[in-house]
């Protein structure tokens, strides 16, 4: 390969990264969906986080993504009951860190936030630069002593896919549903005020923190985005389960709302949706200890 060629293929990864480190900034300034969201899906479902439940898949989860099966037939473990990773077991705890990383920690922090965001980023850029060569060069150069070497098809294709725990399904009752329904609307309410303490009591700290990071991007745009005069048109559960001592449930959500944002400088601006209803749905996962309070854990875009 010559030495004009690596440089130039250097040059082009170097502006990939680039063009994915300033898309944010570059793209179209939206403040957020009727949850903050930006029309992502986050959260976690526990053992079924990235299970095909009909809705776009979460993005954004403290639980790690499941690991593809190799080709000596090694899938993911089979959890049983109460198993799967600290994250799936513990969501009221392990959310403590996804909510101080994506709120805390690159905005609380000042130059020091600065400094580790700064860090992450060059991370980032190194990963994906090391993804792009490997592209580039069909995958030679980076493997090891017999990896990326390849292995009989024969080997994978006889190697049964394992079986995984997934939770034992239960039933939830219409009070349940009702519960549901109270938890959108205070939601969506304490969203438009940008009340984090009333949050706090209503969902899981992972989704606090979610919300938390959507609330700054929203300040230091100096937007706000107003969801009000919400009127629940559908609400139905499609599955429950359990984990442990862990109750889990989701329902499909449609509703019409005024969704609209405003400067915060001048609530009479209208930046962006308008003061007429419009509808949305949404797939919302709730979790709870047993006998315990629901709390929002996920949602997702239908």
């Amino acid at each position: 390969m010559s030495t004009e060629f690596r440089r130039w293929r250097l040059f082009l990864a170097l502006f990939f990264c680039a063009a994915i480190v300033l898309a944010p900034s570059l793209a179209e300034a939206r403040a957020g969906s009727s949850y903050g969201g930006g029309g992502s899906s986050m959260g976690s479902r526990g053992m079924r986080s990235f299970e095909n439940n009909g809705a776009a898949p979460l993005t954004r989860s403290v639980n790690p993504a499941p690991q593809a099966t190799s080709p000596l037939g090694g899938g993911a473990p089979a959890y049983g009951m109460g198993g799967g990773s600290f994250f799936q077991r513990h969501p009221f705890l392990t959310g403590l860190a996804g909510g101080f990383i994506g709120s805390w920690l690159f905005h609380g922090l000042g130059g020091f936030g600065s400094v580790l965001g700064g860090l992450v980023t060059f991370i980032l850029i190194g990963v994906v630069i090391a993804f792009l060569i490997r592209m580039f060069s069909g995958g030679r150069g980076l493997s090891y002593a017999g990896v990326g070497a390849g292995m009989p098809r024969s080997v994978g294709a006889a190697a049964a896919p394992e079986a995984r725990f997934r939770g034992r399904d239960i039933g939830v009752g219409d009070a349940d549903l009702t519960e549901f329904q109270r938890i959108h609307a205070a939601v969506q309410d304490a969203w438009s005020r940008g009340d984090l303490g009333q949050m706090r009591r209503l969902m899981t700290p992972e989704m606090l923190g979610y919300f938390s990071e959507e609330l700054t991007k929203n300040a230091s745009q100096g937007v706000q985005n107003i969801v009000s005069d919400v009127n629940l048109l559908k609400g139905d559960v499609t599955e429950s389960w359990e984990e442990g001592d862990l109750q889990y449930a989701t329902a499909y959500l449609r509703w019409r709302a005024l969704d609209y944002t405003t400067r915060l400088s001048d609530p009479n601006q209208i930046v962006a949706g308008n003061r007429q209803g419009t509808e949305s749905e949404e797939v919302w996962t709730f979790v709870r200890r047993r006998g315990g309070e629901w709390l929002l854990s996920a949602i997702q875009q239908v």
